[in-house]
């Protein structure tokens, strides 16, 4: 059993205060779970950046990497970046010998959370540096409002 399936869960701690996040949390419980999760590495290294009131940029340190090697997937909440394993090295042929690799170039895959309320406006690839950038859409029923009393 999970240390955060038990009653000192953040989680089931936050529950009996809000209203209608059960799948928020259940989402967040299966986060921890995930046997991957603990011990993620930190390759590639990113930055998640706030720009404005409603948006932000996820930049993904990718030097060595073209648009053709990576893969980017949004779907259920998820945006997945990954490797794409290519076939041969561009540029190089059987004359050409690497004689010390330091630029890693090895397979990864990060996987960001995003809340349904969250588009995915573009990704660009710049300088070894993925941008992708997002922006929140609050819907006129989620703006403060005032409420009259009668």
């Amino acid at each position: 059993m999970s240390k955060l399936n038990g009653s000192l869960s953040i989680f089931n701690q936050l529950k009996p205060m809000s209203i209608g996040y059960d799948s928020l949390f259940d989402s967040f419980e299966r986060m921890f779970e995930d046997s991957n999760f603990a011990s993620f590495e930190n390759y590639p290294p990113y930055n998640i950046t706030k720009t404005g009131d409603n948006s932000y940029d996820i930049e993904v340190a990718l030097a060595g990497f073209s648009k053709k090697d990576i893969s980017i997937e949004y779907a259920d909440g998820l945006l997945k970046i990954k490797s794409v394993k290519e076939s041969k090295t561009e540029g190089q042929d059987e004359n050409n010998q690497v004689i010390h690799q330091g630029i890693s170039r090895r397979y990864f895959s990060k996987t960001f959370t995003v809340s349904d309320d969250t588009e995915i406006k573009g990704a660009e690839l710049k300088d070894g540096l993925l941008k992708i950038s997002l922006e929140r859409i609050i819907p006129d029923s989620k703006k403060a409002r005032t409420i009259e009393i009668n």
